[in-house]
């Protein structure tokens, strides 16, 4: 059996959340351990449920969820965050992706593929489609300031030829399965390689990775 994935809700709407709760509860393997309405009591509920996944929505009294994103992935061994939110502007899927979070949803997105995005991102992929990630992040790339891509290069400067290939193709929006078969590498392989480059550049998943190659391009 594998284990439950634990979900923590954070919207200040109280019917968002009282519908999700009731939306995922008809999924097997997922479970809401909580639900709280602002940003600003995120830490708190961590601490207590310990959740694997956290649904954030942005736009909150107190704290928003991009600040309580940011709060919460620099915690040691911090939860995945999906951002749930109706407001998709390039702007907040970026300071998402900066901040953290394995992915970005929109609220009227299928509760089916809600739940497929809790099990994705507590198995450690993103969300995001290797299709939405390489336009995104092209844009990132050629509006990003030079600071920024001057900062990224040296931080890829960090890794070994075999993991800058590695992070290349993270870049350009590819599976494991996909970079092992174009690097002629196992899947166990690639997931190495991304341990260390992970470790190596000092971020929390790969979409962080994808940000960096991009803001070196």
């Amino acid at each position: 059996m594998a284990p439950v994935i634990r979900v923590l809700l954070v919207d200040d709407d109280a019917l968002v959340r009282a519908g999700l709760e009731l939306m995922l509860a008809g999924f097997d393997g997922i479970e809401v351990v909580g639900a709280v309405d602002d940003g600003a009591a995120v830490a708190a509920a961590v601490n207590t449920h310990r959740p694997d996944v956290v649904l954030m929505d942005i736009r909150m009294p107190a704290v928003d969820g991009l600040t309580a994103t940011e709060a919460l992935r620099a915690r040691r061994d911090p939860p995945e965050v999906i951002v749930l939110t109706t407001f998709d502007t390039d702007a907040h899927v970026l300071r998402a992706l900066r901040a953290g979070a394995s992915g970005f949803l929109l609220k009227h997105t299928p509760p089916p593929d809600i739940a497929a995005a809790v099990r994705r991102v507590a198995a450690g992929e993103p969300i995001l489609s290797p299709e939405v990630l390489r336009r995104l992040l092209g844009r990132v790339a050629a509006a990003g300031p030079d600071t920024r891509r001057a900062d990224a290069a040296r931080r890829l400067d960090r890794l070994s030829p075999g993991e800058r290939d590695v992070a290349r193709l993270v870049g350009a929006g590819r599976t494991n399965a996909e970079i092992g078969r174009e690097l002629h590498m196992s899947t166990a392989t690639v997931k190495a390689y991304m341990t260390r480059i992970l470790a190596k550049l000092d971020v929390g998943n790969r979409v962080q990775v994808a940000l960096i190659v991009n803001d070196a391009a």
